[in-house]
């Protein structure tokens, strides 16, 4: 599958066969556990690399993406070591800093296909002595990379490419001198709201500190930026985002911490979308009460989509409605692909706006979307800035993934409702969710042990 042209999926020879997506015969009954915060694992990872002293990450992620992170971290000097911890999903993460004046020799970054790692290492890279290369997946060549290179060139940072060029995207080289100056930076980070965090997150440590300017339309996801900022001041690092668009950075020390990671609240996202598409239940105990991931928002959207959301004594518990309500979402990020499965779904039509910035992400998952919802018989349509979708009838088939996670697991949920649903490259989830299938199967059969005990057997789907 080429993955890389919405609408033209071929698939590679000797492939892995595609994964049938479970139908929900019956109401879910589940609670669910996920994964650490992808988010917030890769970026305490590069606050420890920087820190006074050694740090430890309690109950983070263990993915592609953050194993990207650990090894881009080891080949710039940190050391990482797992040892063991009360997570459910993996051990947890000692971090010893990058040392003083390192560099020297040049080293290779494998950035496969995480933005964080492509855009939060580089402006780190610039702090050590020597050249490090940067590339990652084919798929990552395609995503927009010139506002960070641009930022590292204006803070006096050599970048170049193999055709000696300027480059936009990967492969470049950074080339380090062991310091970097900061001072007033002006970018357009309307692309993507990485591009700030990737430059306030190693700030402290420019010998200036930084004032980081946008100027442009407006930065997407700010609830990613809010994140970071909250971070930094929780490591005590001084930023002030007083005024808008406007991000200053004190110079100084990045302290020691001992942090446990939150759950993934995005990742969550899927599962708690089982509950409207089977009509069922699914609990997520340890919800944070307060939070600064954009997963929080599934406690609103998911109430305007009809089901009935509770958070009580740390467990977010969401019951599916008789129908799924199609409505206006603004700005939903990353959960984007999720809230287009409901509203597929839905029997009345929505409308997904402030997403633009999709077109830039692991594939084009505007484009993505629209294509594989209509080849089940949807009606989707792209916006300048995000997605329509109208109520229709949709059939078997089978769902794309364009090596892209959050539209894998689209199309498993789309699969609880819908008979004879599969999806290509369901491995693809483990950029940020290992093991999601069997997840997935643990979801759907507790359903079937709750449904047993009850003597209920109302289908799930309305769709078939």
């Amino acid at each position: 599958m080429t993955g890389s042209i919405p609408g033209v999926p071929v698939d590679n020879t000797g492939a892995e066969p595609h994964w049938p997506a479970p139908f929900a015969e019956r109401p879910v009954d589940a609670t669910v556990r996920v994964p650490g915060s992808k988010s917030l694992t890769n970026r305490y990872l590069v606050l420890a690399a920087l820190a006074d002293g050694p740090c430890r990450l309690r109950a983070p992620l263990h993915s592609r993406d953050s194993a990207l992170m650990i090894g881009a971290l080891r080949q710039l000097g940190a050391e990482v070591r797992e040892v063991p911890g009360d997570g459910a999903f993996g051990p947890d993460l000692e971090v010893t800093p990058i040392p003083p004046h390192s560099g020297g020799q040049e080293v290779a970054i494998d950035c496969g296909l995480a933005g964080t790692v492509m855009r939060f290492v580089p402006p780190l890279a610039a702090l050590r002595s020597g050249a490090t290369v940067f590339d990652g997946d084919p798929h990552a060549r395609a995503r927009p990379m010139g506002t960070i290179i641009e930022a590292l060139v204006g803070l006096g940072v050599a970048v170049s490419s193999e055709s000696g060029e300027m480059p936009a995207s990967l492969p470049f080289t950074v080339a380090g001198t062991g310091e970097v100056r900061g001072g007033h930076l002006v970018i357009d980070a309307s692309a993507s709201s990485q591009f700030v965090s990737a430059l306030l997150l190693v700030g402290a440590r420019f010998t200036e500190g930084l004032h980081l300017e946008h100027a442009g339309s407006a930065v997407p996801s700010l609830d990613h930026i809010n994140m970071t900022v909250a971070v930094l001041r929780g490591v005590g690092v001084a930023v002030d985002d007083s005024t808008p668009n406007h991000w200053i950075v004190n110079p100084g020390t990045i302290r020691a911490f001992d942090q446990r990671i939150e759950q993934d609240l995005s990742n969550a996202g899927p599962f708690l979308a089982a509950a409207l598409a089977s009509r069922g239940t699914v609990r997520i105990p340890d919800w944070p009460e307060h939070t600064t991931q954009v997963g929080d928002l599934w406690r609103s959207i998911l109430t305007e989509m009809g089901a009935t959301v509770t958070l009580e004594a740390g467990t977010l518990t969401v019951t599916g409605g008789s129908e799924i309500r199609g409505a206006d979402f603004a700005d939903t990020s990353e959960l984007a692909p999720t809230v287009a499965a409901l509203c597929a779904l839905a029997t009345g039509p929505s409308r997904l706006s402030g997403i633009a910035h999709l077109r830039g992400h692991e594939t084009d998952r505007l484009a993505a979307l629209v294509t594989e919802i209509n080849r089940l018989g949807g009606d989707a349509e792209e916006t300048p800035d995000g997605l329509i979708i109208r109520p229709a009838p949709l059939r078997a088939g089978v769902v794309y993934s364009y090596a892209d996670h959050r539209m894998a697991t689209a199309g498993a949920i789309l699969g609880l409702a819908v008979h004879g649903i599969e999806v290509q490259d369901i491995a693809t989830t483990a950029k940020t969710m290992p093991d999601f299938p069997q997840l997935w199967a643990d979801m759907l059969a507790q359903g079937s042990a709750s449904a047993q005990r009850k003597g209920a057997g109302t289908p799930g789907g309305t769709q078939h």
